[in-house]
């Protein structure tokens, strides 16, 4: 497709696309991989490439429930799956998601203990509890838009003042949004890196606060477990068909 017009480009790069999807979903992977490899479009590969990954991890994901606890996670596997949550989005870049990742045996029975002594817990090969400092919003927020423009600067400062000051409840559902997110990431970059997953609401907050120390201006979110699983998880208990839950413009009434 070289010298073709770009909207031509795009109408064959979709195309394309969709043969490979097609393709993997009939005849298997390597089908797929003859096709990229076949070069008879000049397309961006690795785009392709990730967009299967993203399908793949979103679609096997699931809650596991049983770990292998002699595995250990390479240190640069945390470093990794952590590095990527924090690209996660946040309101306004301020980033107030906090990453209490227990490590101490210790701990992680005390922590085991307050969720109802969940195996997962001392089992997983990484234990992260999601939380949020409260504060973020005029915690030095100038460090959020550094290397921003002057006049985005000037903008954003005094409006992110605006949005968070004197709403509390604004600041606890914002940590909610942000840590939300942030697990979703985990999750997939993890199913995505060949390791199994876990949210967890299932555990006594109070008690969760007093074994990591939480600061007066944080607040727990959830946590997320991520290690080998010992066993599948089971099939999907059901999922509610899309006219169910997808609303056109308004709801009725």
């Amino acid at each position: 497709m070289k010298g073709a017009k770009p909207e031509t480009q795009a109408i064959f790069y979709d195309a394309y696309v969709s043969v490979c999807f097609a393709s993997a979903k009939i005849y298997g992977l390597q089908a797929w991989l003859m096709l990229l490899y076949s070069g008879c479009l000049e397309i961006n590969f690795a785009m392709v490439l990730t967009v299967l990954d993203t399908f793949s991890a979103i679609e096997q994901r699931r809650a596991v429930k049983h770990y292998d606890p002699e595995f250990i996670m390479p240190a640069e596997d945390k470093k990794r799956l952590l590095s990527l949550a924090m690209l996660s989005p946040t309101s306004f870049n301020i980033q107030n998601w906090r990453f209490v990742v227990v490590e101490d045996p210790e701990i992680r029975k005390q922590l085991k203990a307050a969720a109802w002594h969940q195996d997962q817990v001392t089992d997983a090969a990484l234990v992260i509890v999601l939380c949020g400092c409260l504060n973020s919003w005029s915690d030095q927020p100038e460090r959020y838009w550094q290397t921003a423009p002057e006049e985005v600067r000037a903008f954003l400062l005094p409006a992110i003042a605006n949005f968070y000051q004197g709403k509390p409840q604004v600041q606890r559902d914002e940590i909610m949004r942000s840590s939300g997110i942030a697990a979703q990431t985990l999750m997939l970059a993890a199913q995505s890196m060949g390791y199994d997953s876990c949210p967890m609401v299932g555990f006594d907050t109070e008690q969760v606060k007093e074994i990591i120390n939480l600061p007066k201006d944080h607040e727990i979110a959830l946590m997320v477990v991520i290690g080998k699983s010992l066993q599948p998880a089971r099939a999907r208990g059901g999922q509610l068909p899309l006219e169910n839950v997808v609303i056109t413009d308004r709801f009725p009434g």
